[in-house]
């Protein structure tokens, strides 16, 4: 098998798995994840469902698959980054790439549907793992690019830090009233954890 028949296959594995987390997740927020069978997935990304089970163990998984995929590929934009970039703003357009398709301007509607959704105990379980996977990631990347240990507090740090950021500026909109984009909070988590966290202006 040649190269370009290598990558075809790859990025027509990719696309189903970014089908069926879609569907999965338009699915749950529309009929409550109870309510939702892994052959009503697989049929709204037309597949059968043991192409499903290729891809999935559960409905969880598949639900935040795409949520999780862009946190795991925020350490390999990192090590991507050009070596005489500053880390911090490294670390910022590494952890903006990923989100580059997400809605500038949410429907209210949606994103109410996904916070009653992430109350789930098997979505926030999934999330947790995944998490903790791409935290390992970051940190080793963060470790590779300052030439620090890698099982160091600096790394594990920093890693933690952009997560959490990660968290609070979704969470932010996610409640948002009106809606706001994701990027500009994202950026602005990053900015204030770069900065030291400062007290907000009383002024």
């Amino acid at each position: 098998m040649t190269k370009s028949q290598i990558g075809l296959r790859e990025r027509k594995k990719a696309a189903t798995r970014e089908a069926l987390s879609w569907a999965a997740l338009r699915l749950a927020v529309e009929r409550g994840l109870e309510n939702v069978r892994v052959e009503d997935i697989a049929a709204a990304a037309g597949v059968s469902p043991r192409t499903y089970n290729n891809y999935f163990s559960s409905k969880a998984e598949a639900i935040v698959s795409r949520h999780c995929d862009r946190i795991r590929l925020v350490g390999e934009a990192l090590r991507e980054r050009p070596p005489a970039e500053p880390l911090w703003e490294a670390l910022t357009r590494a952890t903006l790439a990923p989100f580059d398709g997400a809605a500038e301007q949410p429907d209210p509607r949606w994103t109410a549907a996904v916070r009653l959704l992430l109350r789930e105990p098997a979505l926030q379980a999934e999330l947790a793992r995944a998490g903790a996977d791409a935290e390992a990631g970051l940190a080793a990347a963060v470790a590779a690019r300052t030439g620090a240990d890698p099982g160091g507090l600096h790394p594990r740090l920093v890693a933690a830090g952009v997560l959490a950021a990660l968290r609070a500026a979704s969470d932010v909109w996610l409640r948002a009233d009106p809606p706001v984009p994701l990027q500009p909070l994202l950026a602005e988590a990053l900015r204030q954890l770069a900065a030291g966290l400062p007290e907000p202006s009383s002024s």
